[in-house]
């Protein structure tokens, strides 16, 4: 391996220029050549990775195209000091998280809440919660409301009186800007 003393400029060239590779390791530039993919046949999971990509730069480049929505991702990149079209991504590429729903003061009765604790890497845009019978027969759905006072937890109040006795199953989806979506599940005995 041949050791060159290379030029202040180009030693901080990183990336491909031609065939040629720059990059650090352990400190030090090296350059190689391109590696040669030609022959190289993707893997399934590798195909799914880049459709995935594709269809996040794509929902970037719409959702850039419309003004309100680019002023909401370039206000937050301002905050967190990162690339506008990296947090477009990153939103599209990062579905939402449900940590917990709370049944502990749902009763069944018209008005009684069900809590939800649920964040986004930007925002979470929509909670919906379904209550469905055992069987299966939806007893009621809607949305959840964000709880005022900046704690971060939904709140759905119950818009029908479930009668006492029955079992029923709570399914939770919180929905991200770009449409992705995380559900859980819960039962409560009433």
């Amino acid at each position: 391996m041949a050791k060159v003393k290379l030029n202040p400029i180009v030693e901080q060239v990183r990336g491909q220029v031609g065939q040629l590779v720059f990059r650090q390791s352990y400190g030090q530039q090296v350059v190689g050549r391109k590696a040669d993919q030609s022959d190289h046949v993707p893997t399934a999971g590798q195909v799914e990775v880049r459709e995935r990509f594709r269809q996040a730069a794509l929902y970037g480049r719409v959702a850039l195209a419309d003004p309100a929505t680019k002023e909401i991702y370039e206000g937050a990149a301002n905050k967190k000091g990162k690339p506008v079209f990296s947090m477009v991504m990153a939103d599209f590429l990062n579905a939402p998280s449900i940590d917990e729903v709370d049944l502990s003061e749902y009763t069944g009765a018209q008005g009684s809440p069900i809590f939800i604790r649920t964040e986004d890497d930007f925002s979470v845009a929509q909670v919906r919660v379904s209550v469905a019978g055992t069987d299966g027969t939806q007893l009621e759905a809607g949305e959840a409301a964000l709880e005022s006072g900046g704690t971060g937890r939904w709140v759905y109040r119950a818009g029908s009186t479930i009668p006492t006795g029955t079992s029923v199953r709570i399914s939770v989806t919180s929905t991200d800007r770009p449409g992705g979506a995380a559900v859980k599940d819960a039962q409560k005995d009433l």
